[in-house]
């Protein structure tokens, strides 16, 4: 053995480094699944969500109390007898939920199930335009377009339909679906003319909707005050025909309720928006412009297509709003205030449903019950029903606002350790 073989004094031979065993790194501990799933539901967008309309029914109980005579009177006196306030606080606000809750969900004075249940129908028969505008509406935001023309492509579509369903006699089944192709395609074709300037000439989808929704107003107000278009015959007010039975969405539950069919329609639209988005290459085209177009683009993706079938689908479902509420609601007949500030009521749907098509069809719900309770709240507790637009304002408010809900709440940012607080500056300066 030579000297430079000799291993010298604190020295390991080589011959043992070899035998010596690998040293493995400190295991960590790995996070469980319930753990990562709850992570995960309290960092998400539908913890959000709902979080927001907390805040917002909380304001609107503020409001409540503050606008009631009762608590006005007994604030003059609070001083002297502070539990009276309080007293009076209670009551204005929990009869007036109390009143939301029987008119959208379940009526307890009502003396069966059939007829409590009736709120529930109603609840959901103000969510079917909501609820397919909203998808529309969701549709061209995940493709990073703001398609605020709901009100136009509904009144193109119902005019659509509404013409089927009263000038053309065609058989039983046949008619329908005629008449919900129609409407569909005469939104699809609103929508696609915003696209199609999108994509060729570059204008703005804001300035262009908000136009076309002027054009389509004036259109159909026109088309309503002239005998043998859309006017009724014999009739001097801008309002349609009745539509005929053949036309008309079949009840549900039978004459003493209102939902219909058109439910059932918009479920299966719900389905169809999930399944595009998801499943399909062009929903992968969608998200991808949505994300980045640029990208896109350099991916080999035709944009300009994109924007074009984009805008065609969202006027598409736009438009199946307006036949619903034609076909469905409106069988007597229809005028130009048939959308009824439902395409603009379908942007907060689809921000409250953060863009998802099961997040938009809870949403819809949510906004069909306020809209069915606010009605029962007003008849029953004298409450303005403008206090439903204020909740439904301040919404979209704290869901434009997250890093303020997740400062209430104390909920961890997205990524965040656990544990972790909210940094809201650090949040605000992220986005």
């Amino acid at each position: 053995m030579t000297d430079s073989q000799i291993p010298s004094h604190g020295q390991t031979p080589p011959e043992a480094i070899d035998k010596l065993p690998a040293v493995q790194p400190p295991a960590t501990e790995e996070p469980s699944r319930t753990s990562a799933l709850v992570k995960e539901i309290v960092s998400g967008s539908a913890l959000l969500s709902v979080c927001a309309v907390l805040l917002a029914l909380l304001a609107g109980g503020v409001l409540i109390a503050a606008t009631d005579e009762g608590v006005q009177a007994a604030a003059g006196y609070f001083f002297s007898r502070p539990s009276d306030m309080l007293v009076a606080i209670w009551q204005s606000v929990s009869g007036a939920y109390s009143s939301l809750f029987q008119g959208s969900i379940y009526n307890f004075r009502r003396p069966d199930f059939a007829t409590g249940i009736r709120p529930l129908t109603e609840t959901l028969t103000f969510a079917t335009p909501l609820i397919a505008a909203g998808l529309g509406v969701a549709l061209s935001f995940r493709v990073g377009l703001f398609n605020i023309g709901g009100r136009g492509q509904m009144l193109i579509a119902a005019a659509a339909a509404g013409y089927v369903g009263f000038a053309f006699d065609l058989p039983f089944g046949v008619h329908l679906v005629v008449a919900v192709i129609a409407g569909v395609a005469g939104g699809a074709l609103w929508g696609g003319i915003v696209g199609l300037l999108k994509a060729r000439t570059g204008a703005h989808e804001v300035i262009v909707t908000i136009m076309l929704n002027y054009v389509a107003f004036y259109l159909i107000s026109y088309l309503l005050r002239t005998p043998g278009a859309l006017q009724a015959p014999g009739s001097n007010n801008p309002k349609s025909p009745g539509m005929l039975d053949t036309a008309i969405f079949p009840s549900l539950f039978g004459p003493g309720y209102n939902l219909h069919a058109g439910f059932i329609v918009v479920i299966v639209a719900t389905l169809y928006v999930w399944y595009l988005l998801n499943r399909s290459n062009l929903g992968f085209q969608f998200r991808a412009v949505g994300e980045n177009p640029h990208a896109a683009r350099v991916a080999g993706i035709n944009v300009k297509n994109v924007y074009v079938y984009a805008m065609l689908i969202s006027g598409g479902l736009v438009g199946l709003a307006g036949v619903a509420q034609v076909l469905g609601t409106v069988t007597t007949g229809f005028s130009a205030g048939i959308d009824a500030s439902i395409g603009f009521d379908a942007i907060t749907v689809a921000l409250l449903g953060r863009s998802r098509p099961w997040g938009v069809f809870f949403a819809g719900i949510l906004f069909g019950a306020l809209k069915a309770g606010g009605f029962a709240m007003q008849a029953g507790e004298g409450i303005p029903i403008d206090i439903i637009l204020v909740v439904q304002s301040l919404i979209v408010l704290f869901i434009a606002a997250p890093p303020l809900v997740r400062a209430i709440f104390r909920l961890p940012a997205p990524g965040a350790p656990p544990g972790a607080l909210p940094n809201v500056t650090q949040e605000v300066a992220a986005k």
